[in-house]
């Protein structure tokens, strides 16, 4: 089976907004065993809507739409599909109570309007989708063998009606195959260096097992994608040969996408053994303690952090010795460790963790070239920096100092 999302919105083009709702679709059908062929963004334009139905109805079987069904005029998606299915709009009853309801109950400072009450108008042809959290419904549509889906750009509505109506629908409406992805995180070796590794391993794998490289700034995942008509056939063939390539990655082996995040690994870690961790950070800014701080359950090892951007911040706030700044240069190994040391003792923390350098593009407070990082790692027993050359793009080398930061505690707390 294969589908065709289409996304409408004149704020997607013009980069206003990012298209999540497409990821979320793509990797929640994908689970059931449909294909995307093409994920297509259109202007909020009916020819340019049309054509696109058009063309999705030759080339897949499922075509799913989202956006463009609010109240105002530039919302035109439901007569956009009355005149590609020869149809009409009609009132649905049960659309407009919940409209109602959900102005009486949540929107009570709000008169509800004509234009509100015109959002329980449907194609007459469609089957209507409960949209739980907002005002306009989800369609199902259906010609010949084809099924198009409506459904609204709003995220969180988009999200309850693909889990709750669209996938259980699809999944009785077809028989599918198999699709199964194991995605293997790896951390500190490079794309081509890591190919190298494992082409043996890679030239042995079945036919119906794709291998893909997915690179990212020190880490590359690598995602197995198996298709079959038994499930049980291609679960214990991808077992198989997971099992054969750990012991081609075992230095460099962080775990499985689906299980954890490498900060998820190192929070687990760190609560396992009872140890806490403070940061200090500059030139990345706060991305490493927002790393940690996404995931619930952080407060059990996570201390604290400071965001010593400045030089001035790192010798009022960290303590770090003026004098130190002055002899070695902000940008530095000693004030590295210096900044990890004294996180570590104002957070009373058993490791802190510090990062220092010139992002770039230019000369901040020490003459470092852009893309110079120092890290240090405090632990109970000492402490220790190196030094890392990351390029001269700004957003690469924080991302970069990031991902070596958290690869180098990983492996020190592993040792422990």
């Amino acid at each position: 089976m294969r589908a065709e999302i289409i996304t409408i919105g004149d704020e997607i083009l013009i980069g206003q907004i990012v298209d999540t709702n497409s990821a979320f679709i793509a990797k929640e059908l994908n689970k059931i065993g449909i294909e995307i062929h093409q994920i297509t963004s259109v202007h909020d334009d009916k020819h340019h809507i049309l054509q696109s139905l058009e063309d999705a109805e030759n080339h897949v079987d499922i075509i799913l739409i989202t956006g463009g069904l609010g109240p105002t005029k530039d919302d035109i998606t439901k007569q956009t599909l009355c005149e590609y299915f020869d149809d009409i709009l009609i009132q649905d009853d049960a659309v407009l109570a919940h409209i109602e309801e959900l102005f009486a109950k949540y929107i009570s400072n709000t008169q509800i309007s004509d234009l509100n009450r015109k959002q329980a108008l449907v194609p007459s042809k469609a089957k209507v989708l409960p949209n739980v959290f907002g005002t306009a419904p989800g369609m199902w549509i259906e010609k010949k063998n084809k099924v198009f889906v409506s459904l609204p750009g709003v995220p969180y509505e988009m999200k309850n009606l693909i889990s709750n109506e669209v996938v259980p629908r699809l999944m009785s409406h077809y028989e599918r195959p198999f699709i199964l992805h194991k995605t293997v995180l790896t951390f500190g070796l490079g794309e081509s260096a890591l190919a190298e590794r494992i082409a043996d391993w890679e030239d042995q794998l079945p036919t119906f097992i794709k291998l893909a490289y997915l690179p990212n700034l020190g880490k590359v995942r690598l995602r197995l994608s198996a298709k079959g008509l038994s499930l049980e056939k291609i679960e214990q063939e991808v077992s198989r040969q997971l099992q054969l390539l750990m012991p081609l990655i075992e230095d460099i082996y962080v775990g499985m996408e689906e299980e954890e995040e490498i900060e998820q690994t190192i929070g687990r870690l760190f609560t396992q053994k009872g140890k806490t961790l403070a940061l200090a950070e500059s030139c990345t800014g706060g991305k490493l303690a927002s790393k940690f701080t996404t995931h619930p359950g952080a407060s059990k090892y996570f201390k604290g952090g400071v965001v010593a951007y400045a030089t001035v911040a790192k010798e009022d706030v960290l303590k770090v010795p003026s004098q130190l700044i002055q002899q070695n240069s902000v940008v530095s190994s000693q004030v590295a460790e210096s900044m990890a040391v004294q996180a570590q003792k104002l957070f009373q923390s058993d490791y802190a963790l510090s990062t220092t350098g010139n992002a770039g593009p230019t000369k901040g407070d020490s003459e470092a070239e852009a893309g110079t990082v120092y890290i240090a790692l405090a632990m109970p027993n000492g402490v220790f920096s190196e030094r890392f050359e990351f390029g001269k793009n700004r957003d690469r080398v924080i991302g970069k100092a990031v991902n070596k930061a958290l690869e180098l505690l990983l492996k020190e707390i592993l040792k422990n």
